[in-house]
């Protein structure tokens, strides 16, 4: 990271959101400018100093971070949601999504995948722990293939990596490939799947027994 990334944590247990907040100063270039409780708190914060990186809790109490999130984002679009929550709540996970949330992150994260997805959502990309991507594949059993998508060998190596939670420059890496052309064969993925984004596209992968995203 080249610059500051300004943060903000959303969580209604202090202990968790201190822990956080422990590890995010330990990253260099990562600023935290703030952390609250709930969407009240941070409408607050955001009047006085608007982040680069929101990392969102799910459940708020009584209010959740579906909600907060696009009421965000409709405010302040180029602010990036991280959901970070527990896995019992990643049925969830479409919704947040749609709400405009860059990526999906479970709350027992390393220092390590934290430093990758930061990078990962500065650079334009999604990102999911790939503890999640396991749970969400038990979450939606492989069905009986029902459509003929036309997708190449190559495409589905992409595919495969992708669905494991792989960066275009990972995938790059594994497959001997530039990350230009990782980057086109992403985009074709997404148009042969009808898929509006990169999660919905690993979630009819899942649906569809496309490939073995093992």
């Amino acid at each position: 990271m080249d610059k500051v990334v300004s943060v903000v944590s959303v969580d209604d247990h202090e202990i968790f959101r201190l822990g956080l907040i422990s590890i995010l100063n330990k990253i260099p270039s990562i600023k935290v400018i703030g952390d609250v409780e709930n969407g009240a708190h941070l409408f607050n914060l955001l009047k006085q100093n608007v982040p680069d990186i929101i990392f969102m809790d799910i459940d708020l109490g009584d209010e959740n971070g579906i909600d907060v999130t696009r009421k965000v984002l409709a405010k302040y679009p180029n602010v990036m949601v991280l959901a970070i929550t527990s896995s019992d709540e990643i049925r969830y996970f479409n919704e947040m999504i749609e709400a405009g949330a860059v990526g999906f992150l479970l709350k027992n994260i390393r220092e390590a995948e934290l430093k990758v997805a930061i990078q990962e959502v500065l650079e334009g990309n999604m990102y999911f722990s790939k503890e999640f991507l396991i749970i969400a594949r038990q979450l939606n059993p492989v069905q009986k293939k029902s459509k003929n998508y036309q997708i190449s060998e190559r495409e589905k190596e992409v595919l495969r990596l992708i669905c494991q939670g792989y960066s275009n420059q990972e995938i790059s890496d594994h497959l001997i490939l530039s990350v230009h052309t990782v980057d086109a064969h992403r985009r074709n993925l997404l148009s042969k799947l009808n898929a509006r984004n990169t999660a919905e596209m690993i979630m009819i992968s899942f649906r569809e027994g496309l490939i073995n995203c093992d």
